[in-house]
């Protein structure tokens, strides 16, 4: 019985969220044209092999010998959809075999191009994962596991925008990154202003967070720029309220309360009082940066204000007097 074609959701057109699609045309152009050629070649290649090699192309290895993926691409593991797939595969079998490379540094063991979880399940069942070997290179190795995940639609904007940004820190080119997660060069740009603004310790307490999509990450990325901001998301993470929440409702606390802050009354300016020794006159005043202002009250308060009116040449005259007596 032939075996699927491996790449096929790699190659194959993708229905995906508006916020996921590439531009009409830019998959084929230059350095993206070239990236989507070569995962063609790749499944060409595929093809040729099921024709050629007989059913044991599908190997089972033991987990030990397999690592996982150079970058991660996830946020935590959403324990509920996993333990499905643990009793799916304790049931029936691991139907679709994972993608491995032989491991770049350490002869007999293997690096997981993609289906972490999978081989995550069988080695929690104490089973050896069925895969397909592939000499994988990196560059292909990264475009292979974005797209595999990006078909699945089972990682979230900040998991993307993570995973974006460790290829970036790993050297490779932003045509590899889109090509990876299937998007445009604006797609990325927004990416990565969030991953780059959200300070990590932020975003790995939060998790995943796979109800909040792509414009709250980055309204709450233009808030936390602020210091205050920043210094607040790390008071609300380390608060007793925060670790029991899920992680949507993790990120709803840390941006509600950020926003909460913001909302609060501005400290009121610095200011004091006096009052005449007989109480006839007392003042109120407030005064910040170039604006001072008195306010007189009790019964004397018109006829003072008038006197302070009438002379207040006098009085500035004597404060400049007085001041450069200071300065001497």
């Amino acid at each position: 019985m032939a075996r699927k074609d491996v790449f096929a959701n790699i190659t194959a057109p993708q229905e995906s969220s508006t916020e996921r699609r590439a531009t009409p045309g830019y998959a084929t152009r230059g350095a993206s044209r070239s990236m989507i050629s070569s995962l063609h070649e790749l499944a060409e290649k595929a093809a040729l092999a099921d024709q050629s090699q007989s059913a044991d192309a599908i190997v089972e290895l033991d987990t030990a010998l397999v690592e996982n993926s150079f970058v991660s691409d996830r946020l935590g593991d959403d324990d509920a959809a996993f333990a499905e797939l643990l009793e799916a595969i304790k049931e029936r079998g691991q139907d679709t075999p994972i993608l491995v490379r032989p491991h770049p540094t350490s002869d007999g063991q293997y690096q997981i191009v993609f289906g972490h979880r999978r081989a995550r399940a069988a080695k929690a069942l104490g089973r050896p994962v069925r895969a397909i070997v592939r000499e994988v290179s990196d560059g292909d190795h990264v475009i292979a596991q974005g797209q595999e995940n990006s078909a699945r639609e089972n990682l979230s904007f900040i998991e993307r925008a993570i995973f974006a940004h460790k290829l970036l820190s790993l050297g490779h080119d932003k045509p590899t990154i889109q090509a990876a997660l299937s998007v445009d060069a604006p797609m990325l740009t927004r990416m990565l202003s969030v991953s780059t603004r959200v300070p990590k310790a932020i975003v790995e307490a939060i998790g995943a967070a796979k109800g909040i999509g792509r414009d709250r990450w980055i309204d709450l990325a233009q808030q936390i720029e602020k210091p205050s901001a920043a210094a607040l998301a790390e008071e609300l993470v380390a608060s007793k309220t925060f670790a029991p929440l899920q992680s949507d409702a993790r990120f709803e606390f840390v941006a509600n309360g950020i926003k909460k802050a913001g909302r609060l009354p501005k400290r009121q300016k610095a200011g004091g009082e006096w009052q005449a020794a007989d109480a006839s006159v007392r003042a109120e005043f407030q005064g910040a940066g170039k604006s001072y202002s008195i306010a007189l009250k009790s019964h004397d308060a018109g006829r003072f204000g008038r006197f302070i009116a009438d002379n207040l040449e006098r009085l500035h005259t004597e404060f400049l007097t007085s001041t450069k007596a200071e300065e001497r």
